[in-house]
């Protein structure tokens, strides 16, 4: 609700369940801050990011998402100034977690003192296998993290989130990403963007032709 009297409407694919699929997504800090780090040119005049340490542990929890969550792995990422994007593959798995299970750390593995969801037992959002677990996940942990090292960090309320349906749209969005930081002076998230940069890829062709490859391997298995 805005202001206690407007529901806003989400943005979200409502006839899709965010369960199985190949999903791009995006974040971005409150008021676009620049808590993650900053742009950096080499000698070559090629840009990389020059992460912070909240960046350095966003990046660090990205890398552990197939531990917090077994059914979900993220191929393909890149963390900005202010934003970050990522490739997510999440298999077609039930909608709620059997007994005993809970991949996003809420249930205390079956101690006998709380069950899974808390209070709210299975109405807990955290127990559903999709995409908004995952994300908010992400987001619990970095934002923790900032707040246990007392560490200036907020988040952008919602997320943007787009439903990967065809090899040629993996391209494209693959090299959306991995092109970024060569971008960043045109970048809409940048509140000072120019002409300056053109739009040559920054070497990192392997790398997304390993995330194309492995993408693709499970947009033809049968289980997505």
């Amino acid at each position: 609700m805005f202001l206690n009297k407007y529901r806003i409407p989400s943005a979200r694919a409502t006839w899709h369940g965010y369960h199985g699929g190949i999903y791009f997504f995006s974040i971005c800090t409150q008021n676009r801050e620049h808590y993650f780090g900053e742009i950096v040119y080499d000698n070559n005049h090629e840009a990389k990011m020059n992460l912070t340490d909240i960046g350095t542990y966003a990046d660090s929890q990205i890398k552990k998402i197939n531990t917090y969550y077994p059914y979900a792995e993220m191929p393909l990422w890149v963390i900005m100034p202010n934003h970050l994007h990522a490739i997510v593959i999440i298999a077609n798995v039930n909608e709620y977690l059997n007994d005993g299970e809970c991949g996003d750390g809420v249930w205390n593995g079956g101690m006998g003192k709380t069950k899974p969801g808390g209070v709210t037992g299975d109405k807990n959002p955290m127990l559903k296998k999709c995409l908004g677990t995952i994300i908010r996940g992400l987001k619990a942990r970095i934002t923790k993290y900032a707040g246990d090292n007392r560490l200036l960090f907020a988040w952008q309320s919602r997320f943007h989130d787009h439903i990967v349906r065809t090899q040629d749209e993996l391209n494209r969005i693959s090299e959306y990403i991995e092109n970024n930081p060569a971008r960043w002076a045109l970048d809409t998230f940048n509140e000072n963007r120019t002409d300056a940069i053109g739009t040559d890829a920054i070497g990192t062709d392997a790398i997304r032709r390993d995330a194309i490859n492995r993408v693709s391997t499970m947009i033809n298995d049968k289980s997505l």
